[in-house]
């Protein structure tokens, strides 16, 4: 983690160095003009800058160690991650630990989004251990293990990946595989003791009312805060709330954040994404780097021509410069063969893509990204379930749609922030 994002921060510094080098326009007369002079005086600047820069991304860079106390049983000792701060969680207010809104937002939003609210999906608890096995101990919010079309791992599982120092790569290393609301597994044994750095992605379409890791006992431990950096906040429907990934590291959410190293709130709330001024609000709280909205496939071509942009305006109010994404309704996986669901998606695109015309003049970090390669060049329609949410080969197109056009709007914004 600390190399790559030196990497990043060393490309931002040069980058400024070569464009203050070559620029024209940069002048010095106090110094007489001397270009010699003038070069002298912009090294030691950017050096000067560089190491400013470099001060602020070691603070930020993790993740600050917390201090938690374990309880030991039977040779293990277990964290509770209630302990210590989660990552990707917008809100500190909640009423319960790894709920996603705060407690005052309970009769402010509709109750669906309220209690949909409650869902984990896209915490993610992050912690160092050089164990050469770990366990789960935990207690899911609903007996509702899964659904008709997605699997435990998915609604209820809890994920586990490690860095790789070698790759320089999250990688995956074991999901839980639900049976009961309250269980206790061996999550992964049988590994070279290493210090590594770990996360767990929470359930998708369950929420966490307890959760402890465990490791033997004489095992380094070290529970991590959350990274400081600004993060992608991701309003949507069902498919960004993860369904209907097989684990939530494969929501295409928890991709974007892997693959942009950076954290990305997900509210994603099933069949409840319906652009309500109080949630935009919540929404305009949040320091976000990026905005995305992606709340049309839960709307009506009318609804999106009333409610777009009175919603996008409510968050300019708190936010007028930062970027804001617009994604299209994307298309249902049988639309080829039945018309109106053709139409549906048709008329939801059109009336985006009018709110997006009518704000872009004004707005010049208002972007937008269509529908077309959502679910990649679709000629199979292999990318959903059920013609409408992702499999994890669709939640894998969606996250290289969005990848593409998140990538250069925050590598602008990392550039801007350099100067």
């Amino acid at each position: 983690m600390l190399k790559r994002r030196l990497q990043r921060l060393l490309q931002a510094f040069l980058l400024l160095y070569v464009e203050a080098f070559f620029d024209s326009s940069w002048s010095l007369p106090s110094y007489g003009g001397s270009l010699v002079m003038k070069r002298t005086v912009i090294y030691l600047s950017a050096v000067i800058a560089f190491v400013g820069l470099l001060s602020s991304a070691v603070t930020t860079l993790g993740q600050e160690p917390c201090q938690v106390e374990p309880t030991i049983e039977s040779g293990f000792a277990w964290y509770d991650a209630t302990q210590w701060p989660v990552e990707n969680k917008g809100w500190n207010d909640v009423e319960r630990y790894f709920a996603r809104f705060p407690g005052r937002a309970h009769g402010q939003v509709t109750d669906s989004v309220w209690n949909l609210s409650q869902h984990s999906a896209g915490e993610v608890v992050r912690f160092r251990t050089d164990a050469d096995q770990i366990k789960v101990r935990y207690t899911l919010y609903s007996g509702g293990l899964s659904m008709s079309h997605m699997p435990a791992t998915g609604v209820s599982g809890l994920d586990l990946y490690a860095f790789d120092d070698q790759t320089q790569q999250w990688r995956w290393v074991a999901v839980t595989q639900p049976t009961k609301k309250t269980e206790e597994k061996t999550w992964v044994s049988g590994m070279e003791k290493k210090l590594r750095e770990y996360m767990v992605y929470l359930p998708l379409y369950n929420g966490v009312d307890a959760l402890s890791i465990g490791v033997p006992e004489g095992a380094s431990f070290t529970a991590l805060s959350p990274r400081s950096d600004k993060p992608i906040v991701y309003y949507g429907t069902s498919i960004a709330h993860g369904g209907c990934a097989s684990r939530p590291g494969n929501a295409y959410t928890a991709m974007i954040g892997r693959r942009l190293d950076i954290p990305v709130v997900n509210l994603g709330f099933s069949g409840s994404a319906h652009m309500e001024i109080a949630v935009a609000e919540l929404l305009a709280e949040l320091d976000a780097e990026i905005y995305v909205i992606d709340a049309a496939p839960n709307m009506t071509p009318q609804m999106i021509a009333e409610r777009a942009v009175p919603f996008l305006k409510k968050m300019r109010e708190t936010r007028p410069d930062v970027p804001i994404v617009l994604v299209e309704d994307r298309w249902y996986g049988n639309s080829w063969i039945i018309p109106s669901k053709y139409e549906h998606n048709v008329g939801n695109q059109r009336e985006l893509k009018k709110v997006y015309e009518e704000l872009k003049a004004n707005d010049p970090n208002l972007y937008y990204l269509g529908a077309d390669n959502l679910l990649g060049e679709d000629t199979d329609w292999d990318g959903t379930v059920d013609g409408s949410h992702p499999n994890d080969l669709g939640m894998f197109r969606q996250a290289n749609a969005l990848e593409a056009t998140l990538r250069p709007i925050l590598e602008k914004n990392r550039a801007q922030s350099s100067k």
